[in-house]
């Protein structure tokens, strides 16, 4: 069996950044991807302060902050009454990172920008409309069926990974399932260009509100604002899709004499879901093909990348000359951090926004005022935030 090549499932950043890494190394890779061309759906557009210095790396991060939003704090309210509860600033983290904000800029601008620097790399190959269909493996390497326009085909290689989103194609291949749950209600993204921050005074680019009837979310990326609202598991399709439940949403959110102009809506089905490993034989998982959490915090996408980059150093020292054994340490770095921060740290900022029982939601309320007052407390808050911490601790595993 021929194995002269890694093969990457999934044309997301995750799998890009996975490929540039390690095409930059010298291995050969290809890349293959169900889709015709790159994604370009609006779904996640938040990038943490180390994975831009991951991004810096491939030589985009000045492009992604020249072509999004730096968001220099961000904040949470109580809906009910539109107080802001704490602002937190990015700047304490000046010592701690070269990128001390975050970067505001849709997944499908970021991914195009990847694509791009991989044309620079000659030893990687990407392919498009070529969809994984199954895999088997043996001790000398690994064999990818994909489905093609021009028909089925084997792609032969040393490793896989499966970087092909929630629905994993190679995921489920290799007979790995996930662990965890569905919350009944799903999440509706609507996109406006109306300028919130014009009409809600102090508003910061990331801002969360609290409210045990409808908590929400709203973000800026470039022309846009993106408020993410929960929506009941009763709602219908139609009413789903409907403008008169997103002008009622948006209403809610702030009421204005004339309708928001929508251009934009994504509902999700919202998992924490985790696999029980990242790696079966020469095959390994990464990104939401090997968890996934709700979208507050933006950890998602961001966590993916440090996979992406954690997974290349390991395959790169592996590649040349390291036990592949080495390729366990993948999961005993990156699991820990998707259960004990992304999905752990995804669950407390939902169950803070949707607080219920008042004498609760006020205690929870008053420690974010206490913690957005003490210096101390807000920097080591938005460390943890801000993904610098679970690299730190990822690192100290062996």
């Amino acid at each position: 069996m021929a194995a002269g090549r890694i093969l990457i499932v999934g044309a997301g950043p995750v799998g890009l950044v996975l490929a540039y890494r390690l095409g930059a190394a010298g291995i050969a890779v290809t890349l293959v991807e169900a889709l015709p061309d790159l994604a370009e759906d609006l779904r996640a557009s938040t990038f943490h302060p180390p994975t831009m210095e991951m991004l810096d790396e491939i030589g985009i991060a000045q492009r992604m902050i020249e072509t999004g939003i730096v968001a220099a704090t961000f904040q949470y309210r109580d809906r009910r009454d539109g107080s802001i509860v704490g602002e937190f600033d990015y700047g304490m983290l000046r010592d701690d990172t070269r990128f001390p904000f975050r970067v505001q800029c849709e997944q499908f601008k970021v991914a195009r920008y990847i694509h791009d620097r991989l044309q620079t790399l000659p030893n990687v190959t990407v392919r498009f409309s070529t969809r994984a269909t199954s895999v088997r493996q043996d001790a000398d390497g690994v064999v990818l069926s994909v489905e093609t326009p021009a028909g089925p085909e084997e792609l032969t290689g040393r490793y896989l990974v499966g970087a092909d989103g929630a629905n994993s194609a190679v995921r489920a291949a290799v007979g790995i399932e996930m662990e965890g749950f569905t919350w009944p209600e799903r999440f509706l993204v609507l996109s406006t260009p109306f300028d919130f921050a014009t009409a809600i005074e102090r508003l910061a680019p990331v801002t969360y509100y609290a409210d045990p009837d409808e908590w929400c979310f709203c973000l800026r990326v470039p022309g846009l604002w993106r408020v993410m609202f929960p929506v009941k598991t009763e709602t219908t399709e139609d009413t789903l899709a409907s403008s008169e439940l997103a002008q009622q949403l948006l209403q809610g959110f702030f009421a204005r004499t004339t309708p928001y102009d929508v251009q934009h809506r994504t509902l999700y089905r919202v998992h924490q879901r985790i696999a029980p490993d990242y790696r079966r034989g020469r095959v390994l998982l990464a990104g939401d093909a090997a968890h996934l959490n709700n979208p507050l915090g933006g950890m998602g996408l961001n966590s993916g990348i440090h996979d992406a980059a954690n997974l290349a150093d390991t395959l790169i020292e592996v590649w040349r000359g390291a036990d592949d054994a080495l390729l366990d340490r993948y999961t005993r770095q990156r699991r820990p951090v998707a259960v004990n921060h992304v999905d752990a740290q995804s669950k407390r900022n939902k169950a803070f926004l949707e607080e219920r029982d008042p004498a609760v939601r006020r205690q929870r309320l008053d420690e974010f005022r206490r913690i957005a007052e003490d210096p101390k407390a807000a920097y080591l808050y938005v460390r943890q935030t801000a993904m610098i911490d679970t690299l730190r601790q990822a690192a100290t595993l062996t």
